[in-house]
């Protein structure tokens, strides 16, 4: 083995209901166990640092994933090679995609691993448009908003990693309009000057309602609703009849104290407003379907999405949006700028 430790980012205090703080990480020495059959040791090239993460450090129960343990490393998506094998179908060298991030080097079980072809796509794309992040605008949009050629849609949280890959999918596959919104005018035209979007507003400077009047007058057929609160009620009333709604995150009601969110990737320094359950009757009048999704359970979808988003990459008609971190040290300070919204798409950190 090549080393018996590895530095990885580790919780060092119990985050407060606030929001984290540089001090509660710490970057510590940890052991590397010995492999065993059927493991691999990977070392890491790349790691996703994903706004899910904020709810990962409180203590309260989780329905889908599991909570962060103080003492213990941090963990989530990353990429890497594998440098020593007990796994005969990875070889050394094989660039495999895991859930052990937040580390230089990590013993991976074969089975919960998955090899890359970074002939393909850069290996950064793997965790970004090609990973979880753009299948999760996938199955959203596909399935759970069941999108269909010529309709207009609408995209929350558009300048972040699912939003930004949402508008750009549903421009690719036939929409007549799509039209995103995002915290700061600078993301804002970013959508329509370099993602193709249609149309866009700041919501920091436009309330939701007065966003899509302008920018959809005529209405909205599916709303892929990344923050919920005052803007996921704008789109109930701008929905036309049968429309969709696809929940991939409430970020803005994260917490009853919680700040409010430009993106799900972004924060302000307001608390949000609670909304009128009332809103709900413009499902009822209009037809609507509002559907929640977990992009796991959607797996069937996977090679068909790789497939069509690895050749829209080559050809150039998609554009993957990262901003790289440098460095595993800096991470702590990645995961903070994906709270408070100096990402653009895609947050990575450059582990080696």
């Amino acid at each position: 083995m090549a080393s018996t430790t590895t530095r990885a980012v580790i919780l060092a205090r119990q985050t407060q209901v606030s929001g984290p703080v540089l001090e509660d990480f710490a970057v510590a020495d940890i052991a590397v166990p010995a492999l065993e059959v059927g493991q691999l040791l990977v070392r890491n090239a790349y790691m996703s640092v994903d706004p899910s993460m904020r709810g990962r450090l409180e203590p309260t129960e989780k329905h889908y994933t599991t909570n962060f343990i103080v003492g213990q490393p941090l963990d989530g998506a990353a990429i890497g090679e594998v440098i020593v094998s007990n796994d005969e179908r990875f070889p050394v060298g094989t660039h495999v995609r895991h859930r052990l991030g937040w580390r230089e080097l990590a013993v991976v079980d074969a089975a919960s691993a998955t090899a890359v072809d970074a002939s393909v796509a850069p290996l950064n794309t793997w965790l970004g448009i090609l990973g979880q992040t753009g299948f999760t605008a996938w199955a959203g949009l596909l399935r759970t908003g069941e999108f269909r050629v010529g309709e207009t849609v609408f995209v929350s949280a558009a300048g972040g990693a699912v939003g930004s890959a949402v508008g750009q999918f549903a421009r690719l596959l036939g929409a007549s309009r799509v039209v995103g919104s995002a915290g700061g005018a600078a993301k804002s035209a970013m959508l329509v000057d370099e993602l193709g979007f249609d149309a866009s507003f700041d919501y920091r400077t436009e309330s939701g309602a007065d966003g899509l009047a302008r920018c959809a007058p005529e209405g909205i057929d599916v709303y892929f609703d990344n923050v919920g609160g005052e803007q996921l009620v704008a789109a109930l009333y701008a929905l036309r009849q049968n429309g969709r709604v696809a929940l991939c995150g409430m970020i803005s009601n994260f917490a009853a104290d919680a700040p409010k969110t430009d993106t799900a990737e972004a924060v302000e320094d307001k608390v949000a407003p609670k909304q009128d359950i009332g809103h709900l009757i413009q499902i009822v009048l209009k037809r609507i379907t509002m559907r929640g999704f977990i992009v796991r359970d959607h797996e069937d979808m996977r090679p068909e999405f790789e497939r069509q988003v690895s050749g829209w990459l080559r050809n150039g008609q998609l554009v993957s949006k990262d901003t790289i971190v440098d460095g595993l040290a800096n991470a702590p300070e990645a995961l903070l700028g994906v709270m408070a919204g100096r990402n653009t798409g895609k947050m990575l950190v450059n582990v080696g």
